[in-house]
């Protein structure tokens, strides 16, 4: 790191649990962000204005007027840009020095595994139970951790799964042959403030995991309820008989 670099992360840096070692370990790391909207577009922020080295940004999706109140990273100017371009053009205005690859495309079961294997750690941003099952397949095949959350009305859900360590996976906690038919925000509604300390809370976690400060939430499910402000911390159990990660 410059002098410039010493400058802008210095609060970090005076630390002791990150420091400059923590530091130069968020300059190297790599980091998948799966969906730019509610979740992804604090988390990619604060990964970016945080020092992560390099974000690849993933979503098929186009900006719309509806998108605005609640994912920060887009902006009037940009309704009509896929929602990963548009990100990426925010990101490189917050800190040129952070390495941003746009992936303007749905990540499935076939694109995934490759990706994945080419970073440290995967951020679940998407809103889509097909998208957050293939994710999970290829972060336990892969053996990299993955920090996944969801948010709907005024609730939120956060966890970290990390087979690979000996916690749970998405999949021990939600069966794939068990899932119901999900809820959406754009039928149900999110409270825009809500979603987005949820996506501030996995950038959070991981950082953590970066640099080896704390302790995440492996095997942790945090819940937080936005009407009385509480958050509620839950035991995730690892499943003998998971078809993904047993």
């Amino acid at each position: 790191m410059d002098d410039a670099d010493l400058l802008r992360y210095s609060r970090h840096i005076l630390m002791p649990l990150i420091d400059i070692e923590g530091q130069q370990r968020l300059r190297e790391a790599k980091v998948l962000v799966v969906g730019l909207g509610g979740l992804g577009s604090p988390a990619a922020m604060y990964l970016a204005t945080s020092g992560v080295g390099r974000l690849l940004l993933a979503d098929a999706d186009l900006v719309e007027i509806s998108n605005l109140p609640r994912q920060p990273l887009h902006d009037e100017s940009r309704i009509g840009w896929n929602k990963a371009l548009s990100a990426s053009a925010a990101i490189r205005a917050l800190n040129a020095g952070v390495a941003v690859e746009p992936l303007a495309q749905r990540l499935d079961a076939d694109s995934l595994p490759l990706l994945v294997g080419q970073v440290d750690l995967v951020l679940d941003c998407s809103d889509n139970l097909a998208t957050r099952h293939a994710v999970n397949a290829a972060c336990v095949a892969a053996r990299k951790p993955l920090v996944s959350a969801a948010s709907l009305g005024w609730e939120g859900q956060l966890s970290v799964f990390d087979p690979a360590s000996g916690g749970p996976c998405y999949a021990c906690l939600y069966p794939v042959r068990d899932a119901q038919e999900e809820r959406a925000c754009a039928v149900n509604g999110v409270a825009a403030p809500v979603v987005g300390a949820m996506g501030v809370l996995q950038a959070l976690e991981a950082l953590k995991l970066i640099t080896g400060a704390g302790t995440p939430l492996r095997g942790e499910l945090l819940v937080f309820d936005g009407l009385d402000g509480e958050f509620h911390r839950l035991r995730v159990p690892r499943r003998p008989d998971c078809p993904v990660c047993a």
